[in-house]
């Protein structure tokens, strides 16, 4: 079996082990660069249309992409999500099992959903598409001759799974195993049986790189681009001609090592096209801050975020409060300062009250002479500003020790409420703590 890229592969993984442990932050940095690119590539291979800049976006910061299908978005972070699940999995040493593979599956899909498709007679139907389960109905597929391409009916589909997991098991225990001969074959064994109704080749895509990964090897990417050789070489392994798909397998591995050799050394991971990624992104980045940026300021805006963000946030002050209230007479109120500085408590009629030219809103409590005896009387004041910018709003705590900038289009959402809520409190009570320490030192 002339095989030189797996040789390769096992001299470069040799390479790569001399230079082991890495640091954490270089395998951070390295993994990091693995996973954008299994994501991004391993979903397009499948029709995903969001670009790797989108695919950037939406992993790091969160951003989706416009006009792009929400399903496309469920497909990324779901298999984000199974990738950092893989991460942990390995360092647990957990066995690969038929109930590993539907936990897996689960995690990338999601849940349930109907899909197009054609039946092996060419006719269009609609396929339920379930999740973490094996399939129920023929997943077979027309070729481009015309013919039928069969995988295991969903009646073979349980007892092809366990054999598969059984060779695997007997394989892995071989102390002569090949680590890069396992994973292709079990790719291309996974492959063959199709066991679910949709996500088998990124399934079989994840599965192949957690075999790899459990022998301290990189994931193999397998790129868009060169989709044309991938699916060449699962079609010769069809024909009963399997090396051409393990050595391709393998070259792309040789790649994957050459990068996390580089990153151990502290050299420039970058390959050729990294720097049009980064363009990308940036380009995705301009255009999400402009299209957030052009909502002005007016009168319904300020009322969005006084109904989105101020009222939860003061809801949730009230209701952490509650628990200092019986010490001090105190009060909740909201105010707003115009562009004139006249100041206006908001209430029932802030509709009619508010105006364009809101400068700032203040969410103010004031918890007045603490009523304990033998206890120095102290006032709390808790002041929140919302400032109110031409294209977004502000959000401070009274010492800006928080700070939260955001478009109109944007809402504080639970965390950063929490953070808000969970840092007043904990003030408060060291506020209460210092004083309570001073009287008993008086005594």
């Amino acid at each position: 079996m002339a095989l030189e890229n797996v040789r390769k592969a096992e001299l470069l993984k040799e390479e790569l082990d001399g230079l082991r442990p890495l640091n954490g932050e270089q395998e951070a940095r390295i993994m990091q660069k693995f996973r954008l690119d299994w994501n991004y590539h391993s979903n397009h291979l499948e029709g995903n249309s969001l670009t790797f800049g989108e695919t950037k976006a939406l992993i790091l910061h969160g951003l989706t992409a416009q006009g792009k299908p929400l399903k496309d978005h469920f497909e990324i972070t779901g298999h984000n999500e199974a990738i950092k699940w893989i991460e942990d999995v390995i360092k647990e040493e957990r066995p690969l099992t038929e109930n590993f593979i539907r936990e897996l599956h689960t995690l990338l899909l999601k849940e349930s959903s109907e899909k197009k498709a054609i039946t092996p007679d060419g006719k269009a139907t609609t396929r339920v598409i379930g999740v973490g389960k094996y399939k129920t109905s023929p997943n077979h597929v027309l070729t481009s001759t015309g013919e039928t391409f069969y995988f295991a009916t969903p009646e073979e589909t349980p007892a092809k799974m366990h054999d598969l997991l059984e060779w695997h098991r007997e394989q892995k225990e071989n102390k002569n195993v090949n680590p890069v001969l396992l994973a292709a074959e079990f790719h291309y064994k996974f492959i063959r049986i199709h066991p679910f109704d949709d996500g088998n080749g990124r399934t079989a895509r994840i599965l192949m790189n957690f075999i790899l990964m459990q022998f301290h090897y990189p994931p193999v990417i397998i790129k868009t681009e060169d989709k044309g050789n991938y699916f060449a070489a699962l079609r010769q392994a069809d024909a009963d001609i399997p090396e051409p798909f393990i050595d391709y397998i393998a070259k792309n591995l040789v790649r994957s090592l050459e990068i996390m050799i580089k990153g151990a050394k502290g050299e420039n991971i970058d390959e050729d096209d990294d720097i049009n990624k980064e363009f990308l992104l940036l380009e995705q980045k301009i255009e999400y801050i402009s299209k957030k940026a052009k909502k002005q300021k007016d009168q319904s805006l300020i009322r969005k975020v006084y109904e989105s963000s101020i009222i939860p946030l003061a809801n949730q002050l009230a209701e952490s409060g509650k628990r200092f209230n019986h010490f001090y007479s105190n009060q909740f109120s909201v105010l707003q300062i115009d562009g004139s500085n006249t100041i206006y408590e908001i209430n029932s009629t802030f509709n009619s009250i508010i105006k364009n030219n809101t400068e700032k809103i203040y969410l103010v409590h004031d918890y007045k002479q603490f009523n304990r005896p033998g206890i120095d009387k102290f006032d709390f004041d808790i002041i929140i500003t919302f400032e109110f910018e031409p294209t977004k709003f502000i959000v401070k705590t009274n010492s800006q020790k928080l700070s939260y900038s955001k478009f109109y289009e944007e809402s504080l959402d639970t965390n950063e409420i929490k953070e808000i809520v969970d840092y007043y409190t904990k003030l408060h009570l060291s506020v209460i703590k210092t004083v309570v320490n001073g009287a008993e030192t008086e005594e």
